[in-house]
């Protein structure tokens, strides 16, 4: 019996080895008792799969345990986004939405996302009381469970998600300034779950890897740059004047100027900011992951706006949203939420935004990038997974805990903070974070300095330091 637990962003394992039909049934049984006590007249979930191997059997086994437990079930006809089945649980008011989906993950990998009413990631303490009622056997007779019957008598329905998010874009952005400003976009999919939404409202955008491919070609579909090499060298050859990449359910957004050169999530949350404060003029809180460049802040304080950092997992960010005026959600990783939409990262409605900020304003994306330059000073990013051994992960962690690093290279260590994780900060503007992967055997180092040369000087001093 395997333990299953909920990380940073649900439950993910590798297919056919924890990751299997027995398993998902299990987790299903507590979300469809979850769902029972907190909404028990008329119970619904609404439910889905991304491009992911083996994503319909998934869903149909959780379908088939909802039904069983005589919950009602809204099921997307094919594959959807994240976004997509957390939208659809907000507007069709469902006790919870499930996608399976490991996100950006390997391609062996699948997983379980729960999404709460709200159109968002179900808050940590509810995706705690689902966890602790997972039983050890499901106990279900799956092959007693007639879906064909359940479509009959009204417990399963399909729905049309990704009509819905569409006709959700099409009312909330200016398309005809974004198809018709005269530049040219493009989009990367990494064979993930946007790519039949991107074809339908931009059909002139140059695609790349749109395609149903669930091996995603062996590559993690991470919309990180060391994976987007492809996309930036069609870039390179002109044509296009942004790109757009999102991962493996189409939450997480990659970003790239007319140059081919990556826009890191930082600068992308700085850009957002600019536009909904200044030219849209928005208001709101801003909500950002310990992760997140402190540019943040000082763009926060030239707007009057509050600003809170939270832990790591976009469920902690969420939380706030559902509750206070929140302007803007993020993360490093990519994951970022905006007024106006659902508490959730989208990466799509991500781009969209920037596209519509630059087809309105009529600059490039490095001449809005200079706009938010002229606010908070100019700064650089960058961030290396370490994939070390356990034994040394622990030991740097116990390290970092114990207060011995007090400088890396040249750089002393002036304060450290340990929201989640451990960052170092230096003179100068310039920073170190090390935090341990939720999900992966990996260790994440995040720098910033006033140019990439330097933050990937850090990164090195970093790998020095702790013996990786």
């Amino acid at each position: 019996m395997t333990k299953i637990k909920f990380g940073t962003d649900g439950w993910r394992a590798i297919i056919a080895q924890e990751f299997t039909v027995d398993n998902v049934a299990r987790v299903s049984v507590a979300v469809a008792a979850w769902v029972k006590r907190n909404f028990p007249n008329d119970p619904s979930i609404v439910l889905g799969h991304d491009c992911r191997f083996a994503g319909e059997l998934f869903a149909e086994t959780a379908a088939k345990v909802f039904i069983g437990e005589g919950i009602r079930v809204h099921m997307a006809k094919g594959f959807v986004s994240t976004p997509m089945v957390s939208l659809g649980a907000n507007r069709l008011q469902a006790g919870m939405g499930v996608i399976l989906t490991a996100s950006h993950n390997p391609p062996s990998y699948n997983g379980y996302k729960l999404k709460g009413i709200h159109g968002g990631p179900l808050i940590p303490e509810h995706v705690q009381e689902v966890e602790d009622m997972i039983p050890d056997v499901h106990g279900v007779d799956l092959s007693a469970i007639d879906l064909a019957a359940a479509e009959a008598n009204g417990m399963l329905r399909f729905v049309d998600l990704e009509s819905m998010y569409v006709e959700h874009v099409e009312n909330s952005f200016d398309m005809k300034a974004i198809r018709e400003c005269g530049m040219r976009w493009g989009y990367d999919a990494m064979y993930g779950a946007g790519q039949n939404v991107v074809r339908r409202i931009l059909p002139s955008a140059s695609m790349l890897h749109c395609e149903y491919n669930p091996s995603f070609l062996g590559q993690a579909p991470e919309p990180i740059h060391k994976n987007l090499l492809e996309f930036s060298e069609l870039i390179k050859k002109g044509g296009i004047d942004c790109g757009l990449a999102t991962d493996g359910d189409a939450d997480r957004i990659g970003l790239y100027n007319g140059k081919g050169e990556f826009i890191d999530s930082h600068h992308i949350i700085l850009l957002l900011i600019h536009y909904l404060v200044k030219y849209k003029k928005f208001t709101g809180k801003v909500v950002v992951a310990f992760s997140a460049t402190p540019k943040v802040k000082k763009m926060c304080a030239h707007y009057g706006l509050d600003y809170q950092v939270t832990k790591i997992g976009f469920k902690w960010i969420c939380g706030i949203m559902i509750t206070e005026d929140v302007l803007l959600g993020g993360e490093e990783s990519g994951g970022i939420a905006i007024k106006g939409h659902i508490p959730e990262r989208d990466g799509i409605w991500m781009g969209l935004t920037i596209w519509e900020f630059m087809a309105k304003s009529g600059k490039t994306l490095d001449e809005l990038i200079q706009e938010v330059y002229a606010i908070v000073g100019p700064f650089a990013y960058d961030r290396n997974d370490l994939h070390i051994s356990e034994t040394l992960k622990q030991d740097v962690l116990r390290n970092c805990n114990e207060g011995r690093y007090t400088a890396f290279g040249d750089l002393t260590v002036r304060r450290v903070e340990t929201i989640d994780g451990y960052k170092f900060h230096f003179d100068n503007d310039q920073w170190l974070m090390i935090r341990a992967s939720g999900t992966e055997p990996v260790l994440r180092c995040y720098a910033e300095s006033d140019t990439l040369a330097n933050a990937k000087r850090i990164l090195e001093a970093c790998r020095k330091q702790i013996g990786a």
